[in-house]
């Protein structure tokens, strides 16, 4: 059961005479923070997810490393797939974003991408492993978003928001499963999921996400010494403040957007 703390935050915060907080995080940790700035905090905000699903910027550090992290992932389940005439689904993090996912497939060379901004149809799939089964290509690779889901299904959740005391969201996984069970029922070749799970998350950060992070807590430093409270840096061509508000709009994959269209021009199956 949740409960609001943030009277709490904003007493310790007065208690130990605090010139401001910085806050480092994903659109939960921001949000948050904003709504503190609402009560008299003084706050500003550094964007950081592996999502990259924050609205007022363009890219967040910490997505480049997963990038390169599950892209390695792909590049190395095409091996085993290769050998084996296997198809491999790796299940994505992102939640209900999928830039981690497209980017990833796009850049490991997966057969085929399912995000949640484009529902899958199971036919498209099938259609597109047995075309390569014409071509001697006897595997696939299906990079699976966490939170993708057929037309006319939902979200694969692990565990309710109730079962797990204190956290307001619901927890993601299955995904890759869902997709692979419903691809085994119309096609005879031999299926493994790989969950990356939170190997995602870790290791150490790519010299982009250096750079970037290097360049994020210079600019907040900025916004401290100008008083521009309440707002959070970001990437949008070159680095810019914008209000902490910004990081409650959810930024998504656009279905009619070039990565995707290249994608589909490269032969890439979305299941649409």
């Amino acid at each position: 059961m949740e409960r609001d703390h943030s009277a709490d935050a904003l007493k310790i915060y007065k208690d130990l005479k605090l010139d401001g907080l910085i806050a480092i995080g994903g659109d939960g940790t921001l949000s948050i923070a904003h709504k503190l700035g609402a009560l008299g905090m003084r706050v500003v905000g550094c964007p950081k997810t592996i999502d990259n699903d924050l609205s007022g910027t363009d890219q967040t550090f910490g997505f480049d490393t997963a990038r390169m992290i599950v892209t390695e992932a792909i590049d190395r389940l095409h091996t085993t797939a290769e050998s084996h005439d296997r198809v491999m689904v790796v299940e994505i993090m992102g939640r209900n974003a999928g830039f981690l996912t497209l980017e990833s497939g796009l850049a490991g060379g997966a057969d085929v991408i399912l995000l949640p901004e484009l529902p899958y149809r199971v036919e498209p799939i099938i259609e597109k492993i047995k075309s390569r089964g014409t071509r001697k290509r006897s595997f696939s690779i299906i990079a699976c978003s966490e939170g993708a889901f057929p037309v006319g299904g939902s979200l694969s959740v692990l565990e309710q928001a109730h079962q797990v005391p204190g956290r307001g969201v619901v927890r993601l996984g299955g995904a890759g499963k869902v997709a692979a069970d419903a691809i085994a029922a119309h096609c005879d070749a031999e299926i493994r999921v790989t969950v990356l799970g939170h190997l995602q998350r870790g290791g150490a950060p790519t010299a982009a996400d250096r750079l970037l992070a290097t360049r994020y807590g210079c600019k907040v430093l900025d916004l401290i010494r100008d008083g521009q409270w309440d707002h959070m840096v970001a990437l949008r061509s070159a680095d810019r403040a914008v209000p902490l508000s910004e990081s409650k709009k959810e930024r998504r994959v656009d279905p009619r957007g070039d990565d995707v269209r290249f994608a589909k021009s490269m032969g890439i199956c979305f299941g649409d």
